[in-house]
């Protein structure tokens, strides 16, 4: 099974020489990248967030297997959704599906389900592809799309995430992808990224997911950073950093309805 590009030449250019330019371009040179465990990476535009994805990926060793965990903006498929087989095209070329990865996922993890539905429209996952294949060119990966859901099962799903990885035996990249607040004036989008960023950097999930329920913080993919956070504790992390942060506004000068970003690291 082949899932084709959705967003390229949206968010992302469509052509290969004009997408490794514009990565070549987003992605600084870094002297000491650091094996990490989890990280929390933008899923907008490039010209929006890809230079702060960028920050964030080129402070991380790519290792040769990555779980990529998005967010459900369509509502389409299973509630937790893992792609089965196959797999991603962009336009830098073809990433394999880790099967054996995905059948650990599948035995460790409850409430996953393999499914494609949820994942054939949905931008979030198919956006950080690129930012890893053009550091890490052989990746395999895993693609888990996660609507909304309580801490308890969110927890269940990063602890089962956990079992998976240390049966799976090597490094695996946890990359939790995620906008932060959406369509508020700068400043009022600043001050409830930093309420969530908070819990974040102090590696609480549950913190994170009630601060942003209960202050209206509308950061998309507060459900894949919990589950990130919550495997990443399991799997040994012990600390949090944010690598970077900004608005559409920083590109548009447009500071009246802003997207905020973030990029974080878990290690």
């Amino acid at each position: 099974m082949q899932r084709q590009p959705a967003v390229a030449g949206q968010f992302y250019p469509g052509e290969q020489q004009k997408l490794q330019s514009v990565l070549s371009q987003l992605i600084p040179e870094y002297p000491a990248p650091k094996r990490v465990t989890g990280v929390i990476s933008p899923h907008a535009g490039y010209v929006y967030s890809g230079a702060i994805a960028g920050q964030l990926f080129s402070r991380c060793i790519i290792p040769g297997t990555v779980l990529i965990i998005g967010p459900n903006h369509h509502g389409a498929g299973a509630a937790a959704a893992l792609y089965p087989d196959g797999e991603w095209l962009t336009p830098l070329g073809a990433s394999p599906i880790n099967s054996r990865l995905n059948s650990l996922l599948l035995q460790h993890t409850p409430y996953l389900q393999a499914d494609t539905a949820a994942h054939r429209s949905e931008h979030s996952l198919e956006v950080q592809l690129p930012f890893l294949q053009y550091l890490r060119p052989d990746i395999t990966f895993s693609a888990l799309c996660i609507g909304r859901g309580e801490y308890a099962p969110l927890r269940d799903i990063g602890h089962g995430i956990a079992a998976a990885i240390r049966e799976y035996g090597e490094d695996v990249l946890i990359v939790a992808s995620s906008d932060m607040t959406h369509y508020e004036a700068a400043v009022a989008a600043r001050l409830k990224d930093q309420l969530a960023l908070d819990r974040a950097v102090a590696l609480d999930g549950k913190g994170l997911l009630e601060v942003c329920r209960s202050r209206g913080i509308t950061m998309c993919g507060v459900v894949p950073a919990t589950v990130m956070i919550e495997a990443a504790l399991k799997l040994g992390a012990t600390q949090a950093a944010l690598v970077a942060y900004g608005t559409s506004g920083d590109v548009t000068g447009d500071n009246r309805q802003v997207v905020g970003y973030a990029g974080v690291t878990v290690s």
